[in-house]
């Protein structure tokens, strides 16, 4: 496939990590920002552009995309099937399920059994792809205690994964409960949960993904957007450790994540060639003690 526009210079994209019976590289690629502003449709700004950041994406490497029905919603994955089908063996196109956008844009839930197979099968039509490599199961509060409806949300994405539809059980935005409860059901491949340098209250799912060998994918790893990611691109300790690196804030900050822990799979998001090659290039910072030490004192759990 002859793919136009620039190509991030990445050496390996820091290493690979099992997602499932895939195998991919750490730093991948979250479509959600190509449904434009509010992650609602119609598509981002220039659609064109975002069918070359696709491409330019795959052509530098990466081969995890992580995507969902909702975002747009549908116009994420019609972009994703525009600029990249028939897709390369390699790629595995990772999923979400269980919420909805009404029509002024809000998420509202969509997680009854039969709502999460129709979801599953939606995302299949819309990308024109007969399985995906893993489906997130989206809880809408981490916090609501993990019971017999979770279970019964978990057995219909194993269903889903036992009917070849997709290829591994993932959970999203979950507490470390849900996440045992979770695996005395099934493996789970992969859990997708918010945490970065500000955020780091899931370290204790991390730490129970790190110890099953789950891959953990961070969502918003730059931080939630807006004041808050603007407030940890523009820290002190954050842009003098990048400059001594001689990185960007956004590298180092992404950096950070690849060096806490092997299990750490990379989605960060973006519209644009430019944006997308700093972020993939964040693979070939390498951090050294002090900039470990400098960044754990201030970015504290």
């Amino acid at each position: 496939m002859t793919t136009p526009g620039a190509r991030a210079s990445t050496a390996d994209l820091g290493g690979y990590f099992p997602l499932g019976p895939w195998r991919v590289r750490r730093a991948g690629y979250g479509a959600m920002q190509l449904a434009g502003d509010g992650f609602f449709g119609p598509a981002a700004r220039d659609g064109d552009e975002a069918v070359r950041v696709l491409q330019a994406a795959v052509a530098a490497g990466v081969d995890h995309i992580d995507t969902a029905q909702y975002y747009g919603p549908g116009t994420v994955n019609q972009l994703i099937r525009e600029a990249l089908h028939p897709y390369p063996a390699s790629l595995a196109i990772v999923s979400k399920v269980a919420a909805r956008r009404d029509t002024d844009g809000a998420l509202v839930p969509f997680d009854d059994p039969h709502e999460l197979r129709q979801d599953i099968e939606d995302n299949l039509t819309t990308l024109d792809i007969d399985r995906l490599a893993a489906v997130n199961l989206r809880i809408a509060d981490p916090a609501a205690p993990a019971g017999r409806r979770f279970d019964a949300q978990i057995a219909a994405l194993v269903q889903a994964r036992d009917e070849g539809l997709i290829g591994g059980v993932g959970i999203s935005n979950v507490s470390r409960e849900h996440l045992v409860r979770a695996r005395a059901q099934t493996e789970i491949v992969c859990v997708q949960n918010l945490f970065n340098l500000a955020d780091q209250s899931a370290r204790d799912v991390l730490a129970e993904c790190e110890a099953h060998g789950i891959a953990f994918v961070p969502y918003c790893p730059l931080g939630l957007a807006g004041d808050q990611r603007r407030r940890l691109l523009t820290e002190p300790v954050l842009t003098a450790t990048a400059a001594r690196l001689g990185a960007t804030p956004v590298q180092a900050a992404l950096a950070w994540l690849l060096d806490l822990a092997s299990n750490i799979l990379l989605i960060p998001g973006t519209r644009t060639r430019g944006h997308l090659a700093e972020n993939l290039a964040a693979a070939d910072v390498r951090l050294d003690d002090t900039a470990r030490t400098e960044l754990t004192r201030h970015f504290r759990p």
